[in-house]
């Protein structure tokens, strides 16, 4: 067995959701019991969403929703058997056509309707999540401290605003963020704006 790609194979983010079956709930266990690296990546995977539960129930923002159902979303599709594919770094030489795979899936589309933000998973691993979002008017002020996250424009327009400089983007516009700089999006076009949103730790 390849334990590398064991765990980027997304088993053990169903398994810490709960959304595995007893069968492979036993399985999983086994294999924490006889593989160090299994165990920690579980011990890790907890440690992580009880810090994002702990830190939203203090502090819930409008994207704690959009980000769980996409989360939870993403797993389900795995576990009915769709085969993870990592999806390609964000780089400032990165285009649209580098995520066709997943912008013409028919599945990968935003409902006709929904609240601020809709996200949908096209990959995830222990180090980097990848993500096609639509923002329909804004998403609201961040800053990040251990993650790095980077924006590659689809369809719209919009401003990245960082410590009060705003950056107009549009489509094929590659957008990384610094760390520990306040940002927000705000929606220019008339449409919502559609992008790749890639974050990774730092």
């Amino acid at each position: 067995m390849n334990i590398e790609e064991y765990i980027n194979s997304g088993i053990l983010d169903l398994y810490v959701l709960g959304l595995t079956s007893e069968g492979e709930c036993g399985e999983i266990e086994l294999l924490a019991s006889e593989h160090i690296l299994i165990k920690q990546e579980i011990e890790k995977l907890r440690s992580g969403i009880e810090a994002y539960v702990k830190l939203q129930a203090v502090s819930p923002g409008p994207l704690v929703k959009p980000l769980l159902l996409a989360t939870i979303e993403y797993s389900e599709r795995i576990r009915n058997g769709e085969q993870p594919v990592e999806a390609p770094e964000l780089t400032e030489v990165s285009r649209i056509e580098d995520y066709a795979q997943w912008l013409n899936r028919k599945d990968m589309a935003a409902p006709e309707k929904y609240e601020g933000v809709h996200v949908k998973i096209i990959s995830h691993s222990p180090a980097m999540t990848c993500a096609i979002v639509w923002i329909a008017n804004e998403a609201p002020p961040e800053t990040h401290t251990d993650e790095l996250e980077k924006f590659l424009i689809i369809e719209g327009e919009c401003d990245i605003i960082v410590d009060g400089i705003k950056n107009h983007l549009v489509p094929g516009n590659y957008f990384p963020i610094p760390l520990h700089k306040t940002h927000m999006v705000k929606v220019t076009s008339q449409i919502p704006c559609k992008v790749i949103l890639q974050r990774a730790a730092a």
